[in-house]
């Protein structure tokens, strides 16, 4: 794995170029603009990076070894490194407008955007609400993270000396914006909806939710970007995207699950976040099938409220493991990363990329955070 740890110091190496760059651009305008570079700066440093990696190593699946090594700033390789940073602002802008979407108080341990907006507006004793100057500062600061990935990727299409490919990874990036936006709705539209919704509609709703808000972005979407930098054939694309979706569901569920019984000093969240926030997951549909009449109306009355106490969180994440729905969504994952590794093995890429990927496919679907 000594590659990869070279390539995450190389990609945090590139966010930390571009954010210098675009911290003098803002700092010319007025040093009131520092905030959006500092916690900018501050949501890139650090994470698993799983997106870039997953990129890098698309690329690695069709191209083999690289001539150069990492960080030597010049040809297509570099074109990847850039690509995968491009791939963090991403995941960035997304995480910001995510927690002003689901409320979220804290990031990583730290106040979310909104929240660090919103205590700037209190300890500057400006006029009018602080929490509406929280929520409008984190979405432009959300807005700017999008804007820098745009750039930070053309600049990596820039560098591809196949201009087939160049557009190939560009209708690929498009269509992670476009997949991932539309995920993000329907997340929202199930939080709202679910009470006008057939009862034998739940599952597939959520499950919906997981492969367009997270699935395809978090694993598939990075693979496919990186594989169609390096040329790779429709053949190669099928494999790796037969790889990359059910591990992405995989790791989406290891995330719903951490969403509700996560360690916050590991997570960086509150335990049971999101269970305050209401999120309709697959958790919760098989949760709700699973629990008598009596379980899912106290479930359905509790689930989303903001003001759930410790003990009312206790309360429900001791229903869902007694339902038998956490078995069930360990199982789902088991079942996910099977059709991942078989898809992988067999696929027409490099045997090293393989190795990592199987290598990836595991951490993903393990971690704790």
């Amino acid at each position: 794995m000594a590659e990869s740890t070279r390539l995450v110091d190389v990609i945090q190496s590139r966010i930390d170029e571009t954010l210098d760059a675009q911290a003098a651009t803002l700092l010319d305008i007025t040093p009131e603009l520092a905030p959006f570079a500092d916690w900018g700066r501050e949501l890139l440093r650090g994470g698993k990076r799983f997106r870039a990696l997953f990129c890098y190593w698309g690329w690695q699946a069709v191209c083999g070894e690289p001539v150069e090594p990492i960080g030597s700033g010049t040809g297509d390789l570099e074109a990847v490194v850039l690509a995968a940073s491009a791939l963090e602002f991403f995941q960035a802008a997304a995480l910001v407008h995510d927690d002003i979407i689901d409320r979220s108080d804290t990031r990583r341990g730290l106040p979310a955007a909104h929240r660090r907006f919103e205590g700037l507006h209190g300890t500057s004793g400006w006029t009018g609400d602080g929490s509406d100057f929280g929520r409008s500062s984190a979405i432009l600061l959300g807005d700017l993270l999008l804007v820098w990935s745009d750039e930070v990727f053309d600049q990596a299409l820039s560098l591809l000396t196949n201009p087939a490919a160049s557009r190939a990874a560009r209708t690929e990036f498009n269509r992670m914006r476009t997949e991932v936006t539309a995920g993000q709705y329907l997340d929202i539209l199930e939080e709202r909806s679910w009470s006008v919704q057939a009862e034998s509609d739940l599952l597939p709703r959520a499950q919906r939710v997981i492969v367009y808000k997270s699935a395809k972005y978090s694993v598939e979407a990075p693979l496919l970007i990186g594989a169609a930098m390096g040329g790779a054939t429709q053949e190669q694309l099928t494999a790796l995207s037969d790889f990359g979706l059910p591990l992405g569901v995989a790791f989406q569920l290891r995330d719903d699950l951490l969403g509700v019984f996560g360690d916050p000093a590991t997570t960086g969240k509150p335990s049971g976040d999101d269970l305050r926030e209401g999120k309709r997951t697959v958790l919760i549909a098989i949760a709700r099938a699973k629990l008598p009449p009596t379980g899912r109306r106290l479930l359905d009355e509790l689930l989303g409220d903001p003001a759930l106490d410790d003990e009312q969180i206790r309360m429900l994440q001791l229903a869902i493991r007694d339902s038998g729905a956490v078995d069930a969504v360990e199982k789902l994952i088991a079942y996910n990363v099977g059709l991942a590794t078989s898809a992988v093995r067999t696929a027409p890429i490099t045997e090293v990329a393989r190795e990592r990927l199987l290598e990836l496919a595991d951490r993903a679907s393990r971690r704790t955070s």
